[in-house]
């Protein structure tokens, strides 16, 4: 049998989803996150994941990892502060501000703009 795995670690929560390529059952798991060291909730979900499927972690061909840690950190501000530096006449190249598209492709949307990351 072929496995899919996904692994989402969020701040409060370690999400596993396991999928039988198969059959297209799907198994869940839940796990407190453990932020001193990230790998410890993720394994613990994975066991736990396997254990109710009835399989091994080496049946598992593929795992897909997101998480939503850092999301959450930029969203709160509660990141490290930064800094960005680049070449002369491309302070705005990481940020939104040059996505407007005028004409026929979406140029009409208006987007409020979030404050950069790193000041510039």
């Amino acid at each position: 049998m072929a496995y899919r795995l996904g692994v989402d670690v969020g701040g409060t929560f370690t999400d596993i989803l396991l999928i039988d390529e198969e059959s297209g059952a799907t198994y869940r798991a839940k796990t407190s996150s453990t932020p001193e060291d990230q790998s410890v909730g993720v394994l613990r979900g994975i066991e736990r994941v396997c254990e109710t499927a009835g399989i091994t972690v080496g049946d598992i061909d593929e795992v897909f990892h997101g998480t939503t840690v850092a999301t959450n950190a930029i969203l709160e501000g509660k990141g490290a502060r930064v800094g960005l530096v680049t070449t002369e006449g491309f302070r705005q190249v990481l940020q939104i501000a040059r996505s407007y598209v005028p004409g026929g492709l979406a140029g009409w949307i208006i987007w409020p703009k979030p404050e950069p990351i790193a000041a510039l």
